[in-house]
């Protein structure tokens, strides 16, 4: 019963995580609707990153005999008040994701899941990152609000994103390791 219970709730945040990619691709659209396509690829391979996600955590169950359930698709907004806003919801989602990988976390130490608990810890060091990363990039945005080319020089010269795939990354479900 146990694993049952971890076994939804990781199910839960497949969705949560395809939800989340589906909203970075809401981002990407509006970044190249305002022709600023460094945004708007860093929103793209972010909406590729949180697929991976979701397509590790898959794999897991997969890996461990649970069932897997995929989520409906919902709508995602493409418009935005400002240059900056989805960069804002970005920090915003990271920040609630984090929260829902500990709380993973801590349940998958209730119910000692050992396994869970293992295979949790790179999504743990993985929410760390990207929690920093977004937060970096909203500072630049902000600051260059009045002209978001700045934001896209920053992009460029820091190769924001582009990051080479990560060794120690769970596996993916129909893939590699991301």
């Amino acid at each position: 019963m146990a694993e049952k219970r971890f076994a939804d709730a990781l199910n839960e945040q497949i969705a949560n995580e395809f939800a989340a990619s589906q909203q970075y691709v809401g981002a990407a659209v509006y970044y190249d609707i305002e022709t600023l396509p460094r945004l708007a690829a860093f929103f793209y391979r972010q909406a590729l990153e949180e697929r991976e996600h979701a397509m590790m955590m898959i794999q897991y169950l997969l890996d461990v005999g649970e069932e897997v359930h995929i989520p409906d698709i919902k709508a995602q907004e493409t418009a935005y008040a400002d240059g900056s806003a989805p960069v804002r919801m970005a920090l915003e989602q990271e920040k609630r994701v984090s929260d829902e990988i500990f709380a993973l976390f801590e349940l998958a130490r209730e119910v000692k899941d050992y396994r869970a608990e293992q295979f949790l810890q790179w999504f743990v060091k993985e929410q760390v990152e990207e929690v920093a990363l977004m937060g970096d990039l909203l500072n630049v945005v902000e600051r260059s609000k009045e002209n978001l080319l700045l934001a896209e020089d920053y992009i460029a010269r820091e190769s924001l994103g582009e990051e080479s795939g990560d060794p120690t990354a769970p596996p993916m479900a129909g893939g590699s390791a991301g």
